[in-house]
């Protein structure tokens, strides 16, 4: 399975593609930069456009989306949550199922704790993904591991889903 893990964000959108084929391997990783003082339309537009770009060159099954969550900023929120908004879009115009995962079920699947720290998960991606050095910038790091959240969570839906299925009450 091919994931494609995004860390949405207005100014940085983290972007992580790994493949399960055989373990975990990381094929594509990097970060979608808007240039501050750039109308908000056209930094949208950006982001949009660079997913979209990934999305037709790696061919993803799956996108895993974190879910955004903030606790102070308003205005960051707001922007954050539409830089999210066209990251579905892009991949829903791509016919790219989506999936969504908060911050604590991310580290929970990575680390193996809802609350470590940052440079716990950052380094649990450089090991499970045997990169030479955690990727930069944190953006980066952090759209591998919903990737990888991904990955290890969607043996235990699929079969959830399969079960569901067979005592007739639909999907997940």
């Amino acid at each position: 399975m091919r994931i494609l893990g995004i860390d949405p964000g207005f100014g940085r959108t983290g972007y992580g593609v790994i493949d399960t084929a055989h373990g975990l391997a990381a094929i594509e990783y990097g970060c979608i930069e808007t240039a501050p003082h750039t109308p908000t339309g056209e930094r949208l537009r950006d982001i949009y456009e660079a997913v979209t770009d990934i999305i037709v060159r790696q061919k993803p099954d799956v996108a895993a989306i974190e879910q955004l969550f903030f606790n102070r900023n308003v205005t960051t929120a707001f922007t954050a949550s539409e830089a999210r908004g066209v990251v579905v879009l892009a991949a829903e115009m791509a016919a790219v199922p989506q999936t969504a995962y908060t911050p604590m079920q991310v580290k929970q699947a990575v680390v193996g704790y809802g609350r470590a720290e940052k440079s716990q998960v950052q380094e649990m991606v450089r090991v499970l993904l045997g990169l030479q050095a955690a990727p930069k910038p944190d953006d980066v790091a952090d759209a591998l591991a919903v990737a990888i959240a991904h990955a290890h969570s969607s043996p235990f839906l699929a079969r959830v889903k399969q079960t569901r299925e067979g005592l007739g009450r639909g999907s997940v």
